[in-house]
């Protein structure tokens, strides 16, 4: 199992639920996630005006892509949010279900909450994209069928 380090600086402002610095082992392979998005699989946007709902789906979707490439969201190490607002209320909301999610049941990881002005989807509230470890390099032949690569 490789080993990850997450750091919290104590000569720095402790951070709410993430940490200053998350540390990999070489030859860990890493997955670098595209932004989770709250649409269903049939591409209908889910909780429409509903930052709480929506970063539930967010969640799900990126354990789901994680799951499909030998990983989940304990295996997070880096993540940054977007939640569309310009006050920290919803942010504060969309963080709190991050925070409650196994995203951050193994430890802290390293994270940035950003509010936006938009995002790709119509009625969109909040996207994460991420960066995990993938245990024992394996990565699942059903993630690799019919896909492209390029290099």
């Amino acid at each position: 199992m490789p080993t990850t380090h997450r750091t919290v600086v104590p000569t720095l402002f402790p951070p709410p639920g993430y940490a200053h610095a998350a540390l990999v082992e070489a030859g860990t392979k890493l997955a670098f996630m595209a932004g989770s998005v709250p649409l269903d699989p049939e591409g209908n946007l889910v909780g429409e005006g509903d930052v709480v709902r929506q970063t539930r789906q967010v969640v799900d979707n990126l354990d789901e892509a994680l799951r499909a490439i030998g990983s989940d969201l304990t295996q997070v190490v880096a993540s940054t949010v977007y939640v569309v607002s310009d006050e920290p209320g919803p942010l504060s909301e969309a963080w709190e279900v991050v925070r409650a999610s196994d995203l951050l049941a193994k430890g802290p990881h390293t994270s940035t909450l950003l509010g936006t002005t938009c995002l790709g989807y119509a009625g969109q509230l909040v996207e994460i994209t991420a960066t995990a470890v993938v245990p024992d390099a394996v990565v699942p032949e059903a993630a690799t069928q019919g896909a492209a690569t390029q290099e």
